[in-house]
């Protein structure tokens, strides 16, 4: 069982800043494939950025270039830098862990956070 937690959420202006973190518990994190998805009210949840195990990432057209993933396996942490925001990126992050490809689906992933308010004012 894997758990996870999120932090670094809150209410930023657009065009500032938010870093947002996920602990993760398990002893072979640095095996799993990480991700961060959103929802905003009314909408599905949809894919912002993954890491893999190896270090590779991958991003949503909407959020790259502004958006950064990494991972520190040696904290179990996964965090997302968020840059430049707008209205648009209102919404609930959720960090998921996979232990096999993980992905853009939310379905891929086996493990999720509780998630964490970020809201970009205008």
């Amino acid at each position: 069982q894997v758990q996870l937690v999120e932090s670094g959420g809150g209410l930023v202006q657009a065009g500032g800043s938010l870093r947002l973190s996920c602990a993760a518990s398990g002893r072979t994190f640095s095996s799993y494939t990480m991700g961060w998805f959103r929802q905003a009210p009314g909408k599905e949840r949809e894919f912002v950025a993954t890491i893999w195990s190896g270090g590779s990432t991958g991003y949503a057209d909407s959020v790259k270039g502004r958006f950064t993933i990494s991972r520190d396996n040696a904290k179990n942490t996964v965090y997302l830098q968020m840059n430049s925001l707008k209205p648009g990126d209102t919404a609930v992050y959720y960090c998921a862990a996979d232990t096999s490809y993980g992905g853009t689906y939310p379905r891929s992933y086996s493990y999720w956070g509780q998630g964490t308010q970020v809201t970009v004012s205008s």
